[in-house]
Parts: structure tokens; C-alpha cells; sequence
């Protein structure tokens, strides 16, 4: 058997690294809408701050249903 091709650090870095993306992807994605819309430099502000929140809590509703699916399976 090949075991993991990386270790617990990485590991956790990498996922790290991915849920600051996906936070930072909802929060650009946010601010880009404002700018298509002709909105001016603070509402793009304020929708970049906004999907950012957004974003924060989509990855923490993600964690914790993610936490959940991972528990039900082990049990068996």
C-alpha cells in the first residue's frame, strides 16, 4: 500500500490555503458584480466586504457540515 503523499502539516496548510481562496473567490466575485453594475468605489468596497462576510460564513457552514459527514461515516 502507498501511504499519504503528504504529511499532517501539509495537510493542513493546503486546506487552509483552499479555504482562504474559496473566501477571497465569493468576496472578488462580490466586488466584480458592483463593478459590472457601475456602482462607485465604496459600494464596490462594500460588496467585496459583504461577500467576504458571505464567504466567512458559507466556509464555516461548510466546515461544520463537512465535520458531520465525516463523523456519520466513521461510525459504521
Amino acid at each position: 500500500m502507498v501511504g499519504p503523499s503528504l504529511s499532517d502539516d501539509e495537510m493542513r496548510l493546503a486546506s487552509s490555503r483552499l479555504r482562504i481562496g474559496f473566501v477571497l473567490l465569493v468576496g472578488v466575485s462580490a466586488g466584480l458584480i458592483a463593478v459590472t453594475a457601475d456602482a462607485t468605489l465604496p459600494q464596490v468596497g462594500l460588496a467585496f466586504a459583504g461577500g467576504t462576510v458571505l464567504g466567512i460564513a458559507l466556509m464555516v457552514f461548510l466546515s461544520y457540515w463537512g465535520r458531520e459527514f465525516t463523523n456519520v461515516n466513521r461510525r459504521r
